[in-house]
């Protein structure tokens, strides 16, 4: 089954995956604590706006709570500076999932992603038919294609490595690139895995 761009939150704990039919030469690169999807040095040039972007960032609220972003697109930095001036994890997903919509391309892709704190998780997705946020007590999915709501996610990895690789390796189709996060009081951990595309 190909089901697209993903993400998994759950409390302490969130991975994202990038699957694709169209664009398979992208990484994963950790730019100054940022993970940012980006074509590989051999990837064919393109003008399409969603090949590259942030797609976690971690941030600290102003009561100084660590929190990872994870998402398929641009929409990754606004949430990101939301929460960091401290808007609720819901409310900073619904703002700028509604403001974005979905992406304009030929499917009208869903624009999907997640907010991570060491003891809760909230997922978001907007599509041309709905804005789904939720609070999510356990691993969650949800993907651009077929899978465009939430839902349980069996995710047994504890650390952003393990996650990324997991993801990397999920049973779906066209698997690209991964990128995992964790957090916990001290702080948020983040891990890339680039599978044959690593560099």
């Amino acid at each position: 089954m190909y089901i697209g761009r993903f993400v998994v939150v759950g409390p302490g704990i969130g991975a994202y995956r990038v699957s694709s039919r169209s664009f398979p030469d992208r990484q994963v690169l950790d730019r100054d604590g940022t993970l940012t999807v980006g074509p590989t040095p051999d990837a064919p040039p393109t003008d399409n706006p969603y090949v590259s972007y942030n797609c976690v960032r971690p941030v600290e609220t102003p009561t100084a709570e660590p929190l990872a972003v994870l998402g398929n697109g641009s929409h990754v930095d606004p949430i990101a500076e939301k929460t960091a001036r401290g808007y609720p994890a819901r409310d900073a997903l619904a703002t700028a999932l509604l403001a974005l919509d979905f992406e304009k391309d030929d499917y009208d892709t869903p624009r999907v992603a997640g907010v991570v704190s060491n003891d809760e998780a909230v997922v978001g997705v907007v599509r041309r038919d709905a804005l789904l946020v939720e609070r999510v007590d356990a691993p969650t999915l949800v993907a651009t294609y077929e899978k465009d709501a939430p839902e349980p996610y069996d995710l047994s990895a504890t650390d952003a490595e393990a996650a990324a690789s997991e993801v990397l390796a999920a049973d779906f189709e066209h698997p690209v690139c991964a990128a995992g996060a964790t957090v916990g009081t001290d702080g948020v951990s983040l891990a890339v895995d680039n599978g044959d595309a690593a560099e």
